[in-house]
């Protein structure tokens, strides 16, 4: 018996290796270590993928959502519509742009935004909407496309997650004005460092996010906006060019291994497993289940299961403990415990099993007979 990571990185390097200390040891030779070809080729790929017009690379997914709000020029007084329940990045952003974030309740079987709920919270100081494409499922976004376009707002699809998933037939970042990406190296497709990007269909918005990402210039040494320094660099982007070659390759594994689980933990009592949303596509960033206890809404039992299939060499992950309302650092906004009692609920209960291109068989049918066992 192996342990079982939630994520094997060493074990895709091995797979790409050659090329990749390759095109590595190629861009140390060159010098040019910053901006040049390299990074404009990948976006230029990435925009194909996506089929956008428009790639901009930045350094990080926070920098995408924040690149992507002021682009919008939603700053002090405005409000955008997103979840509780994700990485604190979403919400970060908007306040590092002086917006206030408005949280929406999630749906118990996507994890997604609620999507039905989303206009009670629209005010008329409502700005965008970051629909988060969680755990690589996507959002309903032909509903929120036509929320958006009612009450005239800019949607963000958060993307981080989801590199790859479609919502009827449409690559995720395609959809909204703008998707922001992160290429951490446990995503879908990741760098080996941080790395982020923004896709638009939209050139005028492309062109300020690249002004905006160069310390607000367009032409060096003229500066006509306070911006920030987020650039890709090219060892990077090198790296990126690479792995997006495999990118489909490896979620069509992802969608085996997913498939695999549901067979081997159905039907297990106590256990709620993941759902692909009718519509979508779904890349399975995460493979995440529900654990609730049936005495009482608490964490215990699911933090039980966890120290035991830890024993037993399976390494779970639990995202998020504790939703981004109940954050101490959000108290201001005034929301209470039970406000989003989804979102709460389903913090005490999601664990996140080893979901990674490689996984193999055995290791698969080890994590779902430990997890029986500890059933």
């Amino acid at each position: 018996m192996t342990n079982i990571p939630p994520v094997d990185l060493a074990r895709q390097y091995k797979l790409i290796s050659t090329p990749v200390e390759t095109a590595v040891l190629d861009i140390l030779s060159s010098g040019r270590y910053i901006g040049g070809t390299v990074v404009t080729d990948f976006e230029q790929q990435f925009a194909d993928y996506i089929k956008v017009r428009e790639c901009v690379s930045c350094n990080s997914g926070t920098d995408a959502l924040y690149l992507a709000l002021r682009a919008l020029n939603i700053g002090k007084g405005d409000e955008v519509i997103t979840s509780p329940f994700t990485f604190i990045a979403t919400a970060e952003a908007v306040n590092l742009v002086g917006a206030t974030p408005i949280f929406v309740d999630i749906d118990p079987d996507t994890f997604n935004i609620d999507v039905d709920q989303i206009e009670s919270a629209i005010t008329p100081k409502t700005k965008a909407i970051i629909p988060v494409h969680l755990f690589g499922q996507p959002v309903n976004m032909t509903q929120v496309m036509e929320i958006a376009q009612k009450y005239n707002l800019f949607v963000i699809e958060d993307c981080a997650q989801a590199t790859g998933a479609e919502w009827d037939g449409k690559k995720v970042g395609s959809i909204g004005h703008i998707g922001a990406f992160s290429f951490f190296p446990t995503k879908n497709l990741g760098a080996c460092g941080d790395g982020g990007a923004v896709t638009t269909h939209d050139s005028t918005l492309a062109a300020k996010i690249k002004m905006l990402k160069e310390h607000g210039s367009r032409v060096r040494y003229c500066h006509e906006d306070i911006g920030v320094n987020s650039r890709l660099d090219a060892i990077q982007a090198a790296i990126l060019q690479i792995k997006l070659s495999y990118l489909d390759r490896w979620n069509e594994q992802r969608e085996e291994i997913a498939k695999c689980y549901q067979t081997l933990l159905s039907p297990l009592p106590y256990l709620q497993l993941p759902q692909a949303l009718s519509g979508g596509k779904h890349v399975w960033n995460q493979y995440t289940i529900r654990l609730p206890d049936q005495q009482q809404d608490t964490q215990l039992y699911r933090d039980l299961v966890r120290e035991k299939l830890q024993k037993m060499g399976i390494i779970s992950m639990i995202y998020y403990p504790l939703p981004l309302h109940l954050q101490p650092v959000y108290q201001n906004l005034g929301y209470q415990k039970g406000q989003f009692p989804v979102s709460e609920t389903v913090c005490n209960q999601v664990l996140s099993l080893p979901m990674f291109p490689d996984l193999t068989f055995e290791e698969q049918q080890q994590v779902a007979y430990g997890l029986k066992d500890c059933l």
